[in-house]
């Protein structure tokens, strides 16, 4: 992803945002940008899709209800949400535990601002890809799915499905690396 097109993303959310904050209205332009982010943060920590769907809608309700106190700087908003969305699913560990009367230990630890600003960077990567490799990484990783399902759903051969998976990965790390290089 190149300099320039990061920092036209980068001003183009803050711009939604601070359109939301002024009429929230328009907070529905950063929940498209999100929300399926934010679904498969919220689904690779929760097993129940019901539960999985209610944290994601919790987590954009806290998002708007706490729009107007966030600031711009220069963390990604969605690392915010991801951090709303930790806070969320431990809460939910937590309601489950005392509903169960089970220890807390299945609760998931709180997500610090680093991993979820990690977090933040390979999603943004991944949207960077082809679409076929921004598919298959979504089944695979955000969706758990198996190769050969993958290939069933994409109507591709396994063989064809595993080169995507690692030509996607492939870049990715690349991605990475030059960052950690900077």
């Amino acid at each position: 992803m190149s300099t320039q097109l990061q920092t036209d993303d980068t001003e183009d959310e803050r711009l939604l945002i601070e359109a939301a904050q002024r009429d929230p209205r328009r907070f529905g332009e950063l929940f498209e940008r999100h929300a399926h982010r934010v679904y498969a943060f919220v689904a690779r920590r929760v097993r129940e899709r019901g539960e999985v769907e209610d944290i994601t809608s919790e987590v954009f309700h806290q998002a708007l209800k706490n729009l107007k106190r966030y600031e711009c700087r220069g963390v990604p908003f969605s690392a915010w949400l991801f951090k709303i969305a930790a806070n969320a699913i431990a809460q939910y560990g937590r309601d489950a535990a005392r509903a169960k009367e089970a220890p807390l230990e299945e609760a998931p630890e709180p997500v610090t601002d680093e991993d979820a600003e990690r977090r933040a960077v390979v999603f943004d990567l991944v949207r960077t890809l082809p679409d076929d490799q921004q598919k298959v990484i979504r089944l695979r990783y955000a969706e758990q799915k198996s190769m050969r399902e993958i290939a069933g759903e994409m109507k591709r051969s396994e063989a064809a499905v595993k080169q995507l998976h690692y030509r996607a990965l492939e870049i990715l790390r690349q991605h990475m690396e030059g960052r950690h290089a900077k």
